[in-house]
């Protein structure tokens, strides 16, 4: 991790002693009072602050430095503060641990003993967030490989973390690219079939001729090339999740016998007279709009209403609000350094037209365009050029629009929806945006935006 340490010393001579303790591999900001430490917080979240209790307007006592004790541990719980103290001041010492402080440090200064309690105050950060990270992981409140920060894809992302660990048959009706099968995988990782198989087939891929043994089995010997028995994707994915693609392309008569297994939940291998009992969860998805296709006669009616117990409807990327641009910037941070070139930026042109452009492929059309980008990109910068996309390209709806305007409404609502999802934390709203903290504070101080939910009595 990068490492950042706040010194607060209001001791000139002391600050630049503490200062010059530490390699470059330290990123030392420095503050020598209360408003000025509070500012470097909220700015650079350093993981590590120094504090020295005695500052102004009352630098003989200690006062000062518990107040802005409290405010760093309620502002950013998860800092390390090492207390600096006087050797004869053991009791505030005792008292800051108390508090919250992770550490003290006694005067006079001594590099080797100071740079030891800070290193290890780095080691307990980092052995926190590592925790942390599994921990949110483990308890699925943030679903793997999904980047979004619109109120769309919140709200069903929530959905999702509701629906997983109810054991019902799943529709997920969206868009082709919008990310289906990451949903699909997001059920059954949230479930209690997590630890068992994800079988995965597209219904639409596979020549009719094979999706029924595909999908049941065939025994030894049921048709011409069949020399051994074979357990089909429903089988295999027994105790686990069975992910039917584009269900809505599944051939009528197939339907009729996955109907009769989502009644009953056995199968019939081809071939064989006798039914294999099977647990599994079905989730299906599909492009196609299934209501009609009943309506028209090419999809099952009550195959359609066993499959939907729950539906989920994925928005396509040009309604989500401010999702294009995270998304675009999550895949170009990625993208750019698995093809090893790792300081790759959108130039201005490229986010407004990324901004206008409609996304017709969804997320899919983003990942290919960005990918080709990212090495055809000359510099530092990947512009609308790159992108193949213009920069005057207007919304997909038609208006014309001031793409300044655009692309300030964009951020404006990107930024709201990334720190309201995060609960204001500025470090995990970042990473939801794709960009630095600085970055971060620097836009949310061109919008006036607020960087820390409403409290009364402020």
């Amino acid at each position: 991790m990068d490492k950042r340490l706040l010194i607060v010393e209001d001791d000139p001579g002391l600050q630049s002693q503490m200062r010059w303790c530490f390699n470059d591999s330290i990123e030392v900001m420095v503050a020598s009072d209360r408003e000025s430490a509070l500012t470097s917080l909220r700015r650079f979240e350093p993981q590590v602050v120094t504090l020295d209790l005695g500052l102004p307007p009352d630098p003989g006592g200690a006062r000062e430095g518990f107040i802005l004790l409290e405010d760093i541990i309620r502002l950013a719980p998860n800092t390390k503060v090492v207390v600096v103290t006087g050797r004869e001041d053991r009791e505030n010492a005792v008292r800051a641990i108390g508090m919250g402080a992770s550490d003290f440090y006694q005067k006079p200064l001594d590099p080797d003993i100071l740079t030891f309690v800070v290193n290890r105050a780095f080691r307990l950060a980092e052995l926190e967030k590592e925790n942390r990270e599994l921990v949110l992981n483990r308890n699925g409140t943030s679903i793997k490989g999904i980047v979004a920060a619109s109120p769309q894809m919140i709200s069903l992302c929530r959905m999702v973390e509701k629906v997983a660990p109810a054991d019902v048959t799943t529709l997920i009706m969206g868009e082709t690219g919008t990310g289906k099968e990451l949903l699909a995988r997001a059920i059954h990782d949230l479930s209690h079939r997590a630890g068992s198989t994800f079988a995965a087939i597209n219904c639409a891929a596979i020549p009719e001729n094979l999706l029924e043994s595909e999908l049941f089995g065939f025994e030894k010997g049921a048709f011409t090339g069949a020399t051994q028995s074979k357990k089909g994707k429903i089988e295999m994915a027994n105790g686990g999740t069975l992910f039917l693609d584009e269900i809505g392309d599944m051939p009528m008569p197939l339907q009729a016998k996955l109907l009769r297994f989502l009644q009953e939940r056995v199968i019939d291998r081809v071939g064989s007279v006798n039914p294999v009992e099977v647990d599994v969860r079905v989730v299906c998805a599909t492009h196609r709009d299934v209501e009609q296709l009943v309506a028209s006669g090419e999809f099952r009616e009550d195959l359609y209403y066993r499959i939907s117990e729950i539906t989920l409807e994925v928005p396509a990327v040009r309604e989500r609000d401010g999702d294009a641009i995270v998304i675009a910037q999550s895949l170009l941070k990625t993208l750019s350094r698995q093809l090893e070139r790792p300081q790759l930026g959108f130039a201005d042109d490229a986010i407004q037209a990324i901004q206008c452009y409609g996304w017709p492929g969804n997320v899919r059309e983003m990942i290919n365009k960005i990918k080709r980008a990212t090495i055809m990109a000359e510099g530092k910068r990947v512009t609308a050029k790159d992108l193949q996309l213009r920069s005057e390209q207007v919304a997909h709806d038609g208006n014309v629009l001031n793409l300044r305007q655009v692309r300030e409404e964009a951020e404006r609502g990107a930024i709201n929806h990334a720190l309201q999802t995060s609960n204001y934390n500025m470090a995990q709203a970042a990473r939801l945006l794709g960009i630095t903290r600085p970055t971060l504070y620097n836009l949310t101080d061109k919008y006036k935006i607020e960087t820390s939910p409403a409290v009364s009595g402020a």
